[in-house]
């Protein structure tokens, strides 16, 4: 049996989680090999590299919230964060992946492990018509953080007191610097405890310059 590591303990995953994490990498694994879900050369470290990955972002900012995942491809972080809320009984993922294939596979995902999400199989620039409002919006190996930004302003407009959470690699304060030329926010770097280069960017309180 996997299990999460010692800094995520406070998340106190249960027994019933774990079942239901290890039975995603299962299924993730059967459909990486058919359609391309994440890099091939990271499959053999689904567990580490993608599932603790993302349940870092649960870790930020658990409990019974409403998320919106952006092009959630492979369901990371989405589905780990819906099989997370399913420990808990409460809150919602809306899934948001236009690819039909990735759709698919994702569907499947919710169906087996009982994940609370739903999948929109839509372009991220119309979810925020179908999704009407959330308290955190996440993203992994999307976009730069400008055009993130740009796609969630809509939902900012709707709830001021959103958050994102977005992995980014080495090269994130090449894309902060950049954003800050159109935005004002608030942002915390929180260090990745699992790519040592790599953080989770938190940004609040999101406006347009004048």
């Amino acid at each position: 049996m996997n299990s999460l590591p010692r800094e995520l303990n406070g998340l106190n995953v249960s027994r019933e989680t774990l079942d239901r994490l290890n039975s995603f990498v299962s299924l993730f694994q059967k459909w990486a090999k058919t359609i391309n879900l994440v890099a091939p050369s990271t499959l053999s470290e689904t567990w580490n590299r993608h599932v603790v990955d993302s349940a870092q972002i649960y870790a930020l900012y658990s409990g019974p919230r409403i998320w919106v995942d952006l092009g959630s491809g492979g369901g990371f972080p989405g589905i780990v964060t819906g099989i997370l809320l399913a420990g808990i009984g409460d809150g919602w993922v809306h899934l948001v992946e236009s690819n039909n294939k990735k759709a698919a596979f994702l569907r499947t995902a919710i169906l087996e492990t009982g994940a609370r999400a739903s999948i929109h199989p839509i372009r991220i620039e119309d979810a925020p018509e179908a999704i009407k409002s959330c308290d955190a919006i996440s993203a992994r190996a999307l976009a730069d953080l400008d055009l993130l930004m740009q796609f969630g302003l809509p939902w900012v407009q709707r709830n001021g007191n959103l958050r994102f959470f977005l992995h980014k690699g080495r090269d994130y304060q090449r894309e902060v610097d950049k954003a800050l030329g159109r935005w004002r926010f608030d942002l915390v770097k929180h260090a990745s405890i699992v790519e040592p280069d790599s953080v989770v960017l938190e940004v609040s309180n999101l406006s347009h310059k004048p």
